[in-house]
């Protein structure tokens, strides 16, 4: 699998919003690498990155970002090695040995839901539960229709039902500004596509797709809470993975799920969704970070560990209450 995470389309993105972006090749790997800066100073990270064929591309391409940092003046190197040669039982220690430290929090999911797009599609459609079976096939009689878009105008049509979500969920989705500037970026390039549902000429459900080499990623997703009942949301998903099936690409990634064992995860909810649809779930090792200013990197994990203990007792303090 080819994350679109360290693709030239996310590079030439990522550079139109201003950032500094690093792409290095070598026999068997390369990398896309962006400089972040934090309270520690600039950190070089590379999103799902880097890529590698085995164990000894994996370490040149380290070596790599790690002069790369060095050149660019970097506190430390940040990684999430997902297709680095690295058994998965293995990882955590072969990482360890090579200095490398778990970071504060993982910056992508740890886990994922994929689905191979290699059988026919039949099989695929039998994978999922009747229920996505049956509307993907009998939604049309409803008067529901689907369509396909690389028009970046149309990104309003999902901005627009993810306001009404946040407001029914109460959560915070990425800026409109984000999201048009990915749409101006990504769409004219083929590289993100959106899907929408609409009944009778007018949109109800909006779904972004980004597409890499091999992998199409279900990546913002909304619908107008109005048509709630017609639960257009899951045959707009299984046209996007019928469309990238076509498209010849080989997986489709529905992105995080929440662990198995961990049934009040705030992702619980959308993990139940995804899995509906046939899949299987792929661990990654997670977010590491290879400290290059050592002295510097380990005064700011201090401190960043103090003041995280001083808030959690400060929230174990009873509010005082006046006479």
């Amino acid at each position: 699998m080819e994350s679109f995470l360290q693709s030239s389309a996310w590079a030439e993105f990522q550079r139109s919003l201003g950032r500094t972006v690093h792409a290095e090749s070598g026999p068997g790997w390369s990398f896309l690498a962006i400089e972040e800066k934090n309270p520690a100073g600039t950190v070089l990270y590379s999103p799902y990155g880097p890529v590698a064929d085995s164990l000894e591309s994996f370490d040149n391409a380290l070596a790599s970002l790690v002069a790369l940092a060095k050149r660019c003046g970097a506190v430390c190197v940040r990684i999430e090695p997902v297709n680095v040669g690295l058994p998965s039982d293995e990882a955590e220690a072969l990482l360890r040995r090579r200095g490398l430290e778990p970071a504060p929090s993982n910056q992508q999911p740890e886990l994922s839901w994929i689905i191979d797009l290699e059988p026919d599609f039949k099989d695929i459609l039998a994978a999922m539960k009747p229920v996505n079976r049956n509307l993907y096939r009998n939604i049309h009689k409803k008067g529901v229709t689907f369509r396909s878009s690389q028009d970046p105008e149309d990104i309003g049509v999902l901005l627009n039902f993810l306001h009404m979500t946040a407001r029914r969920n109460g959560f915070k989705p990425q800026s409109d500004e984000y999201l048009r500037q990915v749409a101006a970026s990504l769409m004219p390039a083929g590289a993100a596509t959106l899907y929408i549902a609409e009944l009778h000429g007018g949109p109800i459900a909006a779904a972004l797709a980004y597409d890499s080499a091999d992998t199409r990623t279900y990546a913002h997703a909304a619908l107008d809470d109005t048509h709630r009942k017609l639960s257009a949301g899951i045959p707009l998903l299984v046209t996007l993975i019928a469309e990238a099936k076509e498209k010849g690409l080989k997986y489709v990634d529905l992105w995080g799920v929440a662990p198995s064992d961990q049934l009040d995860h705030k992702w619980a909810g959308f993990t139940a969704f995804k899995k509906s649809f046939g899949g299987r779930e792929v661990a990654y090792a997670g977010t590491w970070d290879l400290p290059v200013k050592k002295i510097r990197y380990s005064a700011y994990q201090l401190a960043r560990k103090a003041r995280d203990k001083a808030k959690a007792l400060r929230s174990k303090v009873p509010a005082r209450t006046g006479s």
